[in-house]
């Protein structure tokens, strides 16, 4: 079991934290993507912030479970904010977002099994 969670903690931190620097470093892509979904500019940096916060935890978790489970819970429920902002402006473009939730819920998963619920 240690290596699958570790393997995916670290493939999910990886990706969330590659999305908060895109979104830190003011990255086209976090732009369009807001402008798609009809946020403002001003929310990217804060998003960011979150997915770093994240991306940290989840590799914290390694060290201090409770912090990997509470990163993992945290990016669940932010890319469950993320479908609703999707799905608010009827954008059905969702394989972006389906790959970082389900690396979420995965994350999630191992840690839960690994190093139980608490």
């Amino acid at each position: 079991m240690l290596p699958a969670y570790l393997a995916i903690t670290f493939v999910a931190a990886a990706a969330n934290g590659s999305a908060a620097i895109a979104n830190l470093i003011g990255h086209d892509y976090p732009k369009s993507q807001a402008d798609r979904l009809r946020l403002s500019h001003s929310w990217i940096r804060p998003l960011g912030t979150l997915l770093a916060l994240g991306a940290l935890g989840l590799m914290a978790g390694i060290v201090v479970p409770v912090l990997g489970t509470v990163a993992a819970v945290g990016l669940v429920l932010y890319f469950l904010g993320a479908l609703f902002a999707h799905l608010r402006v009827r954008d059905r473009q969702l394989a972006a977002w389906a790959v970082y939730f389900f690396l979420s819920v995965a994350a999630l998963a191992v840690n839960v099994a690994h190093h139980g619920a608490w």
